[in-house]
């Protein structure tokens, strides 16, 4: 009964197939999440002023 909590899934035969795409994952959204600002001014979606703001 104790080791139906403990179970980590690694008696998957294909675990390799969940573990690397989640790692990957992670990884590009780590890169994204930290370069996010220089990809929209690189893009051109900065935060443009709105009319509010030119008055």
């Amino acid at each position: 009964m104790l080791e139906l909590p403990l179970h980590a899934g690694t008696e998957h035969p294909n675990l390799w197939l969940i573990a690397i795409p989640a790692l990957v994952s992670f990884v590009l959204g780590l890169a994204l999440g930290s370069s996010a600002d220089r990809l929209r001014d690189m893009v051109g979606l900065a935060e443009r002023p709105s009319n509010s703001d030119r008055q």
